[in-house]
């Protein structure tokens, strides 16, 4: 590529938008790569509920508190640089993850799984470095569409085990890999940071907590666990579900879970763009009403491909519209220069929202009756108090960011 084509991609802040979000579906779609074999996994290994739930769940906890310090090595390095690295680091986590999966042994595999957390810390890049490209009152809208790059996780569980079927399993996990690599060089040739982005390099420790003394990151923190901690938790655990409670084989299920992930994509930039219009607050609520109701009706097992599917696309939907909520909200409240600081923080805390959910539910599986009712249940209440809690305890403070920008 010509060295002013290449000026032109680095200044342009919809290409780059572009850029982060092709690199977050890749990552995400390593990250859960695991998942869609579920079934595969606890077939070939003979796993019990407990056994599987673990393993599925690995990948997410690493994910989850990786994205602290490298929401802080964002601040510091750059967008650019913090990308390639998160992508170059996922391949050698990937091809373990086959080895461990051809060799048949379950500690390894999930040990591996833990490894392949690294992909998960791609969204602790992404929103500081896309929030620093656009204006205040676009962030909802810039943060939404990163956000989108959750869809790696329907292109993980609708493709992932078809190309298990079409290539093998380690051509599979090579193929993937292949990716990585590729969107790695791209992203080091043509990203740019904003003209406003400068380094941070202040020690971690009293950078994290100066933001643990920030209201917003705390109350972030809840928000996000309970909607984007759902979504992962529904990702990374439906295909289970659904073969124990609608008796689906592995790609079927892995093609409704895609479906899912599609709506939760979808409704996620939404949510951004309508918190942009009409605030984070009402956007938050509905969503949080909504997973609380649908929770419930999912405890239910609608019957019939119709009513369970419009279900979980409904659950998914008010998951994604909640999380473009929150994220819209955080960079209203949260002063510029901690923005990669707090994000980490707050996506971590959405990530460990999604690793419990699944181990609960493999915990709490009832075999004689073939349900997970504690689970969902628990979901529901959870769902509730977050609902309550926003109504009355979380507040719009834009005032105080544009004051921090300004200084």
């Amino acid at each position: 590529m010509p060295e002013s084509v290449r000026q032109r991609a680095r200044a342009s802040k919809g290409f780059n938008l572009v850029l982060a979000t092709l690199s977050s579906v890749v990552c995400f779609w390593a990250w859960t790569s695991v998942a869609p074999l579920g079934v595969r996994y606890s077939v070939d290994l003979n796993l019990t509920s407990t056994q599987a739930s673990v393993l599925v769940a690995m990948p997410v906890f690493v994910g989850s508190i990786g994205r602290i310090p490298v929401g802080v090595l964002t601040d510091r390095f750059g967008g650019p640089i913090m990308f390639t690295t998160v992508l170059l680091a996922t391949v050698p986590a990937l091809l373990l993850v086959a080895l461990a999966g051809t060799l048949g042994v379950y500690w390894a595999l999930v040990l591996c799984a833990l490894l392949l957390g690294v992909a998960g810390t791609v969204f602790a890049v992404g929103i500081p470095f896309v929030s620093n490209w656009y204006e205040l009152s676009r962030r909802g809208f810039a943060t939404g569409i990163f956000g989108a790059g959750m869809g790696g996780t329907a292109l993980s569980a609708f493709f992932t085990p078809r190309f298990v079927d079409w290539f093998g399993y380690i051509a599979t996990h090579l193929i993937l890999a292949c990716l990585l690599v590729a969107t790695a060089v791209l992203v080091r040739t043509c990203m740019g940071n904003a003209p406003s982005w400068v380094s941070n390099s202040q020690p971690f420790v009293p950078k994290l907590l100066d933001a643990a003394k920030l209201g917003v990151t705390w109350q972030m923190c809840f928000l996000y666990g309970v909607v984007f901690g759902g979504f992962v938790a529904f990702s990374t655990y439906l295909p289970t579900y659904l073969r124990d409670i609608y008796d689906f084989d592995l790609t079927a299920a892995g093609t409704r879970t895609a479906g899912f992930a599609v709506a939760a994509v979808l409704l996620r930039p939404v949510g951004g763009i309508l918190a942009d219009h009409i605030g984070p607050k009402p956007v938050v609520i509905v969503a949080l009403a909504a997973v609380a109701v649908l929770a419930w009706v999912v405890n239910l097992r609608p019957d019939g491909e119709i009513p369970a599917g419009l279900t979980f696309v409904a659950m998914a939907s008010a998951l994604g519209l909640g999380a473009g909520g929150v994220f819209a909200w955080l960079g209203r409240n949260s002063p510029p220069a901690k923005v990669g600081l707090v994000s980490g923080i707050v996506s971590a805390a959405g990530g460990l929202g999604g690793y419990f959910p699944p181990l609960v539910m493999g915990a709490t599986y009832n075999a004689a009756d073939n349900g997970y009712a504690i689970g969902l249940l628990l979901l529901a209440g959870t769902a509730a108090v977050a609902l309550i809690f926003t109504i009355v305890a979380v507040h719009e403070h834009p005032n105080q960011t544009v004051t921090n920008e300004a200084n």
